[in-house]
């Protein structure tokens, strides 16, 4: 008995690195029982921060590393970092609140219902990304991300040459945290208008995206079935005048018919036909 234990903790110990974490089922797939991961779990072997999650103890827990065990050990489905978040981690969200409290999450299917769970300050939001992108880019972009925890090893096919995610090192280990580009991000971002970001910060962040990838910004601004999103696009691109707004085929972007309401009591901007804060207009 104490050979089999020995034997199926080195196994954990190779395929399971320390701080990241898998549920019940990913456990009970490779053959430990409800009874062996309770007995390891009395041991101090593993955590369990919440019910059905465990993890080989390391530090304290972060949002980061629950987001990284499902990218890599738990890919059971896609799910990229997006949004404010994305931009925020890369640097252009510096000066708006620097606390993080939601982290905004882009996948074909909804979270596991563990996940808010997690005795964590954040909350998870999920987005379903086919909602946005007729093409899918994040799902092939993750599906072709082989990322290996254990040897610290990966490699990519993406067919959109990286144009929808980019993978940041994280922690200790430089564990992979695979998130979109800014070139994606503020396309989600733009889709959470007026609901749940408001023109203020979308106009900062617009504001310091000065260095974008115009030849990704064509990609994903054809692909992009939201007409409300790139409508909004085009109208904070022209207000701050970034060179890379001279490289963008307007034309090859379907920007749709008539007007949209995203401001309601705003004023209707003649040039993009959608209705923005009397503040936003051209001064």
């Amino acid at each position: 008995m104490a050979k089999r234990i020995s034997g199926k903790l080195n196994w954990l110990e190779k395929h399971l690195p320390e701080g990241l974490m898998v549920d019940a089922a990913w456990l009970e797939k490779h053959g430990y029982s409800t009874g062996l991961r309770s007995q390891y779990v009395a041991a101090g072997w593993l955590d369990q921060p919440t019910r059905g999650v465990y993890r080989r103890p390391r530090g304290e827990l972060s949002w980061q590393q629950a987001v990284i065990s499902l990218q890599t050990i738990l890919n059971a489905s896609p799910v990229i970092v997006g949004g404010k978040t994305a931009l925020d981690l890369q640097g252009f969200a510096h000066y708006l609140p620097t606390k993080i409290k939601e982290i905004h999450l882009y996948g074909p299917k909804p979270l596991p219902y563990w996940l808010n769970k997690l005795p964590l300050t954040v909350r998870f939001n999920h987005h379903n990304n086919r909602k946005l992108f007729n093409n899918d880019p994040i799902t092939i972009g993750i599906s072709s991300l082989k990322w290996d925890v254990t040897r610290a090893q990966g490699s990519t096919n993406d067919p959109l040459d990286g144009g929808a995610f980019n993978v940041l090192p994280w922690g200790q280990w430089d564990w992979p945290l695979t998130l979109s580009t800014p070139e994606r991000a503020i396309l989600e971002a733009l889709d959470e208008l007026p609901n749940h970001e408001s023109f203020d910060q979308i106009n900062k962040l617009m504001e310091g995206l000065s260095n974008l990838s115009p030849r990704r910004l064509q990609k994903l601004l054809t692909d992009c079935k939201n007409v409300k999103v790139k409508r909004l696009f085009f109208f904070f691109a022209d207000r701050h005048k970034h060179t890379w707004l001279k490289r963008l085929d307007k034309q090859k972007v379907d920007l749709g018919k008539g007007k949209r309401l995203v401001a309601k009591g705003g004023r209707l901007d003649q040039t993009y036909q959608i209705t923005v804060p009397e503040s936003f207009h051209a001064v």
